[in-house]
């Protein structure tokens, strides 16, 4: 069963996704608020796909996140966000966790 990790600090949209995770029969193995809780959360847990929110609580924002996790365990991220903008497009490119023609809106 594939375990998934949702780091979302906005409760309904964390709820609908473990909803709707679960009803296609994957698992959700923990919901993070923010970076530090996903970090401890990824160890305990070693998910095998992080949903990942860019704008979430805590003192570290999803990308930067992503970027500690990608250090140190090779976890496919995929991101989630309710914002298009270049700038946080472009820190993620930065970072070469996503490639510029996977960066469209949906």
């Amino acid at each position: 069963m594939t375990k998934i990790l949702i780091v979302e600090d906005e409760r309904i949209v964390s709820m609908e996704l473990e909803s709707r995770l679960t009803n296609l029969g994957y698992t959700v193995c923990a919901q993070a608020v923010s970076g530090e809780e996903a970090i401890n959360l990824t160890i305990e847990h070693v998910p095998d796909l992080i949903l990942m929110d860019i704008n979430i609580r805590g003192q570290i924002d999803g990308i930067e996140t992503a970027k500690k996790l990608k250090e140190h365990l090779d976890i496919p991220i995929i991101f989630l966000t309710a914002f298009n903008d270049s700038k946080t497009s472009d820190r993620a490119i930065l970072l070469n966790l996503l490639k510029k023609e996977n960066c469209t809106p949906l």
